[in-house]
């Protein structure tokens, strides 16, 4: 037994032995040991100290969606693991390891009051998470991280959580104890549900593809299966840029609304299918519907015609070779689609001053360069009018839709993706839950362009609150000076107050590698178009 070696030090090694290269986080009292191991491998693991826990595990929600790699965070137990809850929430789709502390492992669960304790912390992580357990001896590293790096590339990506009390961190550890990288399964297709599928595809007039961010690494395939059907494919938020946006076969969910009523299959790819299910409520019901998701409890949630639980690329792939198995012949409608996305285009453009600002920023983001929206009236509008050329490079909030989250997740976003560019569009309202996270940026030069259009208000909740009630009781903001503000963290800082200016100084700012750069853009309060016809036509529960 090496005494110089701890539990602390075998996990940090099997983080790296798992490809894990990069850590967010806050310090504290329960886990000294796993900052000290992680200080003696800062060569192998870096270790971006955050200002906040949320700020940590958003960071952590950005690099792993962004990237495809599993997202880190290390925070102390009971308050820490509670300020992160709702990025674990929003990592639902998202391969995110929660790394915390527990108080000593013989006051767990006996409730003494030790500093930072909760009555059951593994019980609160499980409601959150895909997996939780506790590692209660440096015996159990390699089969317990093992275990959680399993879990994060099997099936479903969700987060999954691993606490550790502070003196089993410090516990000796074997120097020969190693963590096998775990062999993951392959979810591949029944052939006998591919060709059920198939038969019913064959029968239809109009299908249209509906597709979600579990189709992402199927984008060739779900383009081929649009070509061989000549069908439209419908993506929102997680779907976007799945099918590249000028293709006439992509369709945004402003153009695949107004030809719902005309389909009559859909085949749904890695999405919970929320557009049609429980936002399109006045659209023609469905009489055949196939679904593709390698998560067996949707198929419980919203019932199909076939079911194909299995990986969305092999699934995909199976059915466009069954179907030219079939010689499936259509002819080509793709002049057909184009004039539809064309109409709808213009009915998107209205919902002004957004658009405007969109264009600009589409205009000056190079193609392969992320956007990350915030609960804000430019980035509900970014939904489905801003287009993307290829799949992953918009990162939302999904159905959690958090205020707060976009800022901080996009510090992530940059941290995992050094060389492209990476730009925050966030409102005042929002910004303001993480603002102290642009010290973060500052100390770790991570060059994030965030864009802050500030209409003194929580827009969307003004907006409504005067629909319904005339009033706008408790939305109006009185804001900082956001420009003093961030300079004096050290960022860059610029105000924009029309699309041709922001054109010039965000074109500049992508330039910069030596810190944030933060542009503010006044919007006069209530000016804003509603976006919400184009993401709720039918209302909501009605």
């Amino acid at each position: 037994m090496d005494n110089t070696r701890t539990c602390a030090d075998s996990i940090v090694d099997a983080l790296i032995t798992h490809g894990v290269d990069t850590i967010f986080g806050l310090p504290g009292a329960q886990t000294y040991e796993l900052i000290e191991a992680l200080r003696k491998r800062r060569d192998k693991i870096r270790f971006i100290v955050s200002r906040h826990e949320q700020g940590a595990a958003y960071m952590a929600f950005g690099y792993a969606k962004s990237t495809g790699k599993v997202g880190v965070y290390t925070v102390v137990p009971g308050p820490g693991v509670l300020n992160t809850t709702a990025a674990l929430c929003t990592s639902h789709n998202t391969k995110v390891l929660c790394l915390t502390g527990q108080i000593p492992s013989d006051f767990i669960g006996a409730g003494h009051g030790m500093l930072h304790e909760l009555r059951d912390q593994l019980a609160t992580l499980r409601t959150l998470c895909k997996w939780a357990s506790r590692i209660n001896h440096s015996a159990e590293v390699p089969s317990i991280m093992s275990d959680a790096f399993k879990q994060l590339n099997s099936g479903r990506p969700q987060p999954v959580a691993v606490e550790v009390p502070g003196d089993v961190l410090a516990m000796p550890s074997s120097s020969d104890m190693q963590c096998p990288v775990a062999e993951i399964p392959v979810w591949k297709p029944n052939p006998q549900n591919i060709a059920e599928a198939a038969k019913l595809i064959a029968t239809a007039d109009n299908p249209t593809i509906m597709v979600g961010s579990g189709a992402m690494h199927a984008a060739d395939e779900v383009l081929e299966l649009a070509k061989v059907l000549q069908a439209p494919v419908v993506s929102f938020r997680g779907g976007s840029g799945i099918v590249d946006a000028r293709s006439p076969y992509a369709y945004n969910s402003a153009a695949g609304y107004s030809v719902w009523d005309k389909a009559d299959l859909v085949i749904g790819i890695g999405s919970r299918l929320e557009l049609p299910a429980f936002r399109w409520q006045d659209g023609k019901p469905r009489s055949i519907l196939i679904r593709i998701d390698i998560d067996p409890t949707q198929m419980v949630r919203l019932k199909a015609n076939v079911e194909i639980v299995a990986d969305s690329k092999l699934s995909t792939a199976a059915l466009v070779s069954e179907l030219k198995s079939m010689n499936l012949k259509r002819p080509d409608r793709s002049k057909e689609f184009q004039e539809v996305k064309d109409k709808a285009a213009i009915e998107v453009d209205k919902i002004q001053p957004q658009m405007s600002y969109l264009d600009t920023i589409r205009e000056v983001l190079p193609e392969d360069g992320f956007l990350v929206e915030e609960i804000s009236q430019m980035g509900f509008t970014a939904w489905f009018g801003f287009p993307f050329y290829s799949p992953g490079k918009f990162i939302t909030s999904g159905y959690q839709g958090n205020l707060g989250h976009g800022f901080q997740t996009a510090l992530g976003v940059k941290t995992g993706n050094p060389d492209t560019a990476v730009v925050s569009i966030t409102g005042d309202g929002g910004f303001m839950f993480g603002v102290q996270e642009l010290a973060t940026a500052v100390q770790y030069k991570i060059s994030l362009v965030v864009i802050l259009f500030n209409n003194n208000a929580y827009g969307n909740v003004r907006r409504d609150q005067i629909s319904l009630y005339d009033d706008s009781y408790a939305s109006d903001l009185k804001n900082p000076d956001f420009i003093a503000l961030a300079k004096s963290f050290g960022a860059h800082t610029a105000t924009a107050t029309s699309p041709d200016e922001l054109k010039g100084i965000l074109a500049d700012a992508l330039k910069t590698d030596d810190g944030p750069t933060f542009i503010e853009v006044p919007v006069e309060t209530g000016s804003e178009s509603s976006p919400w016809k184009f993401i709720m036509p039918a209302g909501y529960g009605k």
